[in-house]
C-alpha cells in the first residue's frame, strides 16, 4: 500500500485540500519523505551531482548496511597517513555526500580523515523514502562503523540531524559524542519548515495538525521544541554556526537563534553565497578548517 501511495505521489498532483484531513496529512507526510521529488531540489540536480562527484575521486567507497538500508559512504583519507582527528560530513535534504566533497577534500588535505555519506533516500543510497529521523539513525550507524569522529561538519537539515544524533534521546537508541559541531545555512526550528511545505500542498489547519502529528510521533518530541538550539543546548558542546545573509531557503535569523540560545557557540556570517554557494565559497571552507584544527 505505501508504495502505491508513493507512485501515486510522484505520478500525479494531489488536491490535498478535497481530502479529509486525517487522509490530507497522512498522505502530506509520506510526501513529505520523498526527497527526490521535493520542490526544493534543483531542476538541474543530476548534472550537478554528476559534475560534483568528480570531487569524491580521493575517496574510498564503502557500503555501509544500517537498519535504514544500505548507505553509500565515502572515506577519505589524510595527506601524510596519519589523522588529527576524524570528521563526519552530514549533508542537507534532497542533496548528496559530492556536493560537500570539496570541504572533505580540504579537510583531508589539512591531515584529517574524513567520512562523507549519501543520506538514505538520497544519492547513491538505498530506499526511496527517508524522514529526517531515517538520516539521523543512519548517520548513527556510519559514524559507529567507520569512526571515531570527533567532529561534524553539516549543511542543512543535516545539522538536524548530526545534533539529534548528538543529544541522543528517543528516537535514538544513543548519542554519538561529537565534540565540536559546524552548521552551514542550518534551520532552527523544524515547524517552520512543516509549515512551509504545509503552505505548498495548501493543507488547511486539520490536515496541517493532522501532518505535524505525524512529525512529532515519529520524532518523539513537540514541535515546539524540536529546534537546533535546544538540541545543540542539550549536547553541551561547541559549534560554528555559519550563514550566508541572503539565504533565501533558511533564512538568516535561523543562525542568530541557535547562537543566542547557545553560549558556546559563534556566528560566522558571510554575504551574497545563498544556501547553496556557501558549500563552494574558500572563505568558508578555510573558517571550517581553522575551527577544526583549533579544536
Amino acid at each position: 500500500m505505501t508504495a502505491f501511495f508513493d507512485r501515486r505521489l510522484r505520478a500525479h498532483p494531489v488536491r490535498f485540500d478535497r481530502m479529509a484531513p486525517a487522509l490530507a496529512g497522512d498522505l502530506a507526510y509520506r510526501r513529505f519523505c520523498l526527497p527526490r521529488y521535493s520542490t526544493r531540489r534543483s531542476p538541474d540536480h543530476v548534472r550537478l551531482a554528476d559534475r560534483a562527484r568528480f570531487h569524491l575521486r580521493n575517496a574510498s567507497w564503502v557500503r555501509v548496511p544500517t537498519t535504514e538500508g544500505d548507505v553509500q559512504a565515502y572515506v577519505f583519507e589524510p595527506e601524510g597517513g596519519r589523522a588529527h582527528a576524524g570528521v563526519l560530513i552530514a549533508h542537507g535534504w534532497t542533496s548528496e555526500a559530492s556536493f560537500m566533497a570539496v570541504f572533505a577534500e580540504q579537510l583531508r588535505r589539512a591531515g584529517f580523515r574524513v567520512v562523507a555519506f549519501d543520506q538514505p533516500a538520497h544519492g547513491r543510497s538505498a530506499q526511496p523514502r527517508a524522514s529526517l529521523i531515517d538520516c539521523a539513525r543512519a548517520l548513527l550507524q556510519v559514524a559507529e562503523a567507520l569512526g571515531p569522529l570527533r567532529f561534524a561538519v553539516t549543511h542543512s537539515m543535516g545539522g538536524l540531524a548530526a545534533l539529534l544524533v548528538g543529544e541522543g534521546g528517543p528516537p535514538m537508541a544513543r548519542p554519538y559524542p561529537f565534540e565540536r559541531y559546524v552548521l552551514v545555512s542550518s534551520p532552527n526550528r523544524f515547524s517552520t519548515i512543516t509549515q512551509e511545505f504545509a503552505d505548498e500542498l495548501h493543507l488547511g489547519p486539520a490536515a496541517r495538525r493532522s501532518f505535524e502529528h505525524h512529525v512529532a510521533r515519529v520524532a518523539h518530541r513537540p514541535m515546539a521544541t524540536f529546534t537546533a538550539a535546544r538540541l545543540l543546548a542539550a549536547t553541551g558542546r561547541p559549534a560554528l554556526v555559519i550563514h550566508s545573509r541572503d539565504d533565501a531557503e533558511v533564512g538568516f535569523r535561523n543562525a542568530e537563534e541557535i547562537v543566542a540560545a547557545c553560549p558556546r557557540s559563534r556566528l560566522l556570517a558571510f554575504d551574497g553565497l545563498g544556501h547553496r554557494n556557501i558549500l563552494f565559497a574558500p572563505p568558508v571552507i578555510r573558517g571550517v578548517v581553522s575551527y577544526l584544527a583549533d579544536g
